[in-house]
């Protein structure tokens, strides 16, 4: 009994930890969605060229921070649960099996969501050819709201993983209880039959 009452500060602490890894990463989303580059036309002071002048490209670093600290969020589910492979936690399949496949897919999401904006949002082509009649009137730039999807994908995905985290470890520790109880009725049952067997 001692192990399991070792063993719940653990968990809770791993569910904080896990809210801060996601929170941190939904921030860098946020921010990535705010600094999205944006470019402006720009001739060419040498020659008949025009050309797409950007600004900062701050959001590709967000993105990309995003998402490996998402990444690391959804490893250490996986890894703390066991991918639902192993372990007490096919026990309870029906919110396990459920939070598993929502936290999956939403990180899936979430995770295509910022490599995309990210990539894209990197790629600035400078040069963009000639124009004999008529400049550019506008540069390519990623389309609103890719990043803020992301960042909604993880909200879902934080609710998700606690839900599925909560799950395997109640079906963990409902399953070390029992077995404990069990094992302690049947050193009574043991302990009286000798005591009333013996005189």
């Amino acid at each position: 009994m001692g192990g399991f009452a070792t063993s719940r500060p653990a968990s809770v602490g791993l569910c904080i930890f896990l809210t801060f890894l996601n929170i941190f990463a939904f921030l860098l989303a946020v921010g990535a969605e705010r600094r999205r580059s944006t470019g402006k036309v720009v001739p060419d002071e040498y020659d008949d060229r025009s050309y797409c002048l950007y600004d900062s490209d701050a959001s590709t670093v967000y993105g990309a921070s995003a998402f490996f600290v998402l990444l690391l969020q959804q490893t250490i589910v996986t890894a703390a649960t066991r991918c639902l492979c192993l372990g007490p936690a096919l026990s309870s399949r029906g919110c396990a099996v459920a939070a598993f496949v929502l936290s999956w897919t939403t990180f899936l999401i979430a995770e295509a969501c910022l490599i995309g904006g990210s990539v894209r949002n990197a790629k600035h082509t400078k040069y963009l050819g000639y124009y004999m009649k008529h400049d550019l009137v506008s540069c390519a730039t990623l389309r609103k709201g890719v990043f803020a999807a992301a960042a909604a994908m993880m909200l879902i995905n934080l609710l998700a993983s606690l839900v599925y985290y909560w799950s395997y470890s109640k079906a963990a520790t409902g399953g070390f209880m029992k077995h404990q109880n069990e094992v302690g009725v049947g050193m009574t049952d043991y302990g009286l039959d000798k005591g009333v067997s013996g005189p």
